[in-house]
């Protein structure tokens, strides 16, 4: 196939992907979706490997979907599937790494032939067992955990399993919305892939995927045989949990035009639901790598065949089976950092100071209304980015992840909760030649009738994010309540009427030395009141 043909193909199938994303967020019924952008749709052939990937979904849910496809055929053979069907998992071993994220995956039939798989990720607003969190002690106190299972079965519903997982949820109508919304955001995929097997000629879909897949191989081999070959390492520290602080040690190996992360000497798994199982840890380790070395090819699971990742069993990196691991994010989202420390001396140009809001920071309101209604929400909040190698950071913006806090009038018109007010933070950017990003601080008001239940999910009190080359750390984070309270930052507690909950969200880390950057720069930040003490840079 001529390039020119293949590269029109290539964006016909991602526009299908954003199609069925489009569905998705339009007939989801939860802000986690709607408003926060917690999900990804992916389009794969008939043997689950990824095709196309919609560009604004979480980049590690596009990375791990096929994957689990892949785990789908091997308990459903292709030739056991049907037209209408659709497997859901959120097994954390088998998916996304934890319970609340539900994988579903739908057959795509043409002319009567199995040419592919339409899948979809998102996050449930709720799956049962203890409130989304960082402190149980085994996966089974974290939900309802859903083995590969046909929902829907040649397009009738299995009442049974769908009425068995809604009796353990708080909010059956929201779960129930979402999850049909990621069935009918699979059937706009699958219709849109037969017009276009119509329209280019095409009998199926897994020639011209491999042919894909070969350029992104291409395209990430070139930019890694660019590096020189040696090994690079770097240390990343964070909270933890309680006394027991996450140690997380890099080592990216280059040689020729494949790499090695491996992440040999990182701290054991714990008891509580910060550890990241391995798909997850596999998705932020390559991820990251991708966004540094070749930025502009689109993505599909061949940007990845030359990057290996490894992780011993029973790190926490790595668990092995009933680890807890609600809080995954807690642990992953610090791999970027680690991976950019470690090959800032090789590509400085090319990597980004630690972020803030890596490992993002969520709260999680739970309780009743007014009306006696029962509700669950989630503040989808992110601390500062780390300082690039020509701009600053930019304010409250979420990386590796891109989940975003959306519209606030939307998150308190379905809770009973006000957000007084979210504001940057003044000198929360690590001064640097380019200053880190700003965190922010929010102010949420409890106007329910009763206490509810408050989850806390956050890091970086302790450990700020660093700076690279010379850079100077980001603020901390830190969560008060109005009552002079502090809550524990990764534990679940009730939170009563009229109290508000302040959220500090951490800075990210500034990029070399604050006494080389520019004059003109810092006047503006002082005009604006984004830095108060100019002597940080001196």
């Amino acid at each position: 196939m001529d390039p020119i043909t293949l590269e029109v193909h290539w964006s016909r199938l991602i526009s299908i992907a954003d199609e069925a994303a489009t569905a998705l967020l339009r007939t989801a019924f939860s802000t986690i979706v709607r408003e926060s952008n917690d999900f990804a749709t992916v389009l794969m052939d008939q043997h689950g490997n990824s095709v196309s990937e919609n560009t604004g979904g979480i980049a590690s849910f596009s990375c791990i979907l096929p994957r689990t496809t892949r785990a789908f055929l091997e308990k459903f053979p292709a030739d056991s599937w049907a037209e209408g069907d659709c497997v859901i998992t959120n097994d954390p071993w088998l998916a996304t790494g934890h319970l609340p994220d539900i994988t579903a995956v739908s057959p795509i039939f043409h002319r009567g032939r199995l040419v592919g798989f339409a899948g979809s990720i998102a996050h449930s607003p709720d799956v049962g067992g203890a409130l989304w969190g960082a402190d149980c002690q085994e996966v089974f106190e974290e939900g309802v955990r859903i083995p590969p299972t046909r929902i829907i079965r040649a397009g009738e519903w299995n009442r049974d399993v769908l009425d068995m997982f809604l009796a353990n949820v708080r909010v059956p109508r929201q779960v129930q919305g979402d999850l049909e919304a990621q069935v009918t955001a699979n059937q706009v995929c699958a219709a849109g892939v037969r017009e276009f097997l119509d329209d280019a000629g095409l009998e199926e879909l897994s020639t011209l995927g491999a042919a894909l897949a070969d350029r992104t191989d291409a395209a990430m081999r070139r930019a890694i045989a660019a590096l020189p070959d040696g090994e690079y390492r770097a240390v990343q520290e964070a909270d933890g949990f309680d006394a027991q602080t996450t140690r997380i040690v890099c080592t990216v190996r280059v040689a020729g035009d494949t790499m090695e992360i491996d992440y040999e000497g990182t701290s054991p798994q714990i008891a509580r639901g910060i550890n990241c199982v391995w798909n997850y840890t596999h998705a932020y380790s390559v991820y990251p790598v991708k966004c540094a070395l070749d930025p502009f090819t689109p993505r599909n699971e061949g940007s990845y065949r030359a990057i290996t990742v490894r992780a011993p069993e029973r790190c926490i990196l790595n668990p092995l089976y009933p680890a807890p691991v609600s809080a995954r994010q807690l642990t992953g989202h610090l791999l970027a950092g680690a991976i950019y420390r470690a090959l800032a001396p090789v590509i400085p140009s090319q990597i980004i100071a630690d972020c803030g809001g890596a490992p993002t920071m969520r709260c999680l309101f739970s309780g009743l209304d007014a009306h006696g209604d029962r509700f669950s929400q989630v503040l989808f909040a992110s601390g500062g980015m780390g300082a690039a190698p020509h701009r600053d950071g930019l304010p409250t913006t979420a990386f590796p992840t891109n989940a975003g806090a959306g519209s606030i009038e939307a998150f308190e018109s379905v809770a009973p909760l006000v957000v007084w007010r979210k504001q940057f933070r003044p000198d929360s950017g690590g001064p640097g030649r380019l200053r880190g990003g700003l965190g922010q601080e929010a102010e949420i008001e409890v106007r329910s009738p009763a206490a509810l239940r408050l989850s806390l999910l956050s890091d970086r009190r302790d450990h700020p994010a660093q700076g690279v080359l010379g850079g100077a750390p980001g603020a901390c984070s830190d969560i008060r309540m109005s009552d002079g309270t502090r809550p524990h930052p990764k534990s679940r507690t009730t939170i009563a009427p009229g109290v508000r909950l302040v959220m500090t969200y951490a800075g990210g880390g500034g990029y070399g030395p604050p006494g080389e950057r520019d004059p003109a720069a810092l006047a503006t930040d002082i005009r604006d009141g984004v830095v108060t003490r100019p002597g940080d840079y001196q």
